[in-house]
């Protein structure tokens, strides 16, 4: 029994850290279930005794959330697209390619991961403006694209660095050009690093507020976690309506970490051994 001790007590560590990190969620759907009377009027940990499920066709048809999530959709589909491509790009460049400035270039790229986010805001504002892409989703991805290059970089280059040379050796001998080397063969290999960095950029770019709220105004190129805000303006008590409103723009995310969090895990450690 007292070898048995040390795992009781880790596992009771780790239920009750569960328990924590998922009490949270629970709450706000039986928050997002309930009216104003029941908010106000009973404890905030009690069941909801009629659950307003209208809360949630409110929000999607009233609110405008629809065309929120669906910005949401493919602005962070398309920024996640071109990260990942050129963040493919630049680290084969730099690992697999032989040229006097590569050690150079990723020092500027790894400059980026200390840039903060607020620090850049007016350059970028001032720049846009210029370029006539203020309140265009434009400007939306491209933020996206050049923030998540660095961190995208950072996580391929070990991955990169463990490939074995003899395979693209064997493929340029026998006549294969660089680019289809990169496409049809490389690429096809970096697929679990490559899911790593796709859920990451993910869960960076769909509940990213800053860039959206200062370079978009209109409603119809909004994302979901700013068309939350304007909602919360608009409807400020009904709070059954805010509550549904934020269970679903966590949904997306919360589905995507279940299925593929030991993606995560993979990717990160799948170029830790060199070799």
């Amino acid at each position: 029994m007292m070898k048995k001790l040390p795992n009781i007590l880790l596992y009771t560590i780790l239920i009750a850290i569960a328990v924590f990190q998922i009490y949270p969620l629970v709450w706000l759907f039986m928050f997002s279930l309930k009216n104003n009377q029941e908010i106000f009027a009973k404890s905030p940990f009690s069941l909801p005794e009629d659950p307003q499920w209208e809360n949630y066709v409110k929000v999607w048809t009233n609110g405008n959330i629809g065309t929120y999530f669906f910005n949401s959709v493919w602005i962070t589909a398309l920024s996640i697209l071109l990260t990942v491509l050129l963040a493919s790009m630049v680290t084969f460049a730099i690992t697999r390619m032989k040229w006097k400035l590569s050690k150079l270039v990723l020092g500027l790229f790894m400059v980026g991961l200390m840039i903060p986010v607020h620090s850049s805001l007016i350059p970028l504002f001032s720049m846009f403006l210029k370029a006539d892409l203020i309140d265009n989703p434009l400007s939306i991805v491209i933020t996206y694209t050049a923030y998540n290059l660095p961190i995208t970089i950072m996580i391929l280059l070990g991955f990169y660095y463990s490939l074995p040379r003899e395979l693209e050796e064997a493929a340029l001998l026998d006549g294969c050009s660089v680019n289809r080397l990169f496409f049809k063969i490389i690429l096809p290999m970096t697929t679990p690093v490559m899911s790593t960095t796709v859920i990451i950029n993910m869960i960076f770019n769909w509940n990213e507020f800053v860039f959206v709220n200062t370079f978009i105004s209109s409603d119809k190129y909004k994302t979901l976690t700013v068309g939350i805000q304007n909602f919360i303006g608009q409807y400020m008590t009904d709070w059954g309506a805010i509550g549904a409103t934020l269970m679903i723009s966590i949904i997306p995310i919360l589905i995507a970490f279940i299925f593929f969090s030991d993606r995560i895990i993979e990717g990160i450690t799948a170029g830790a051994v060199k070799g």
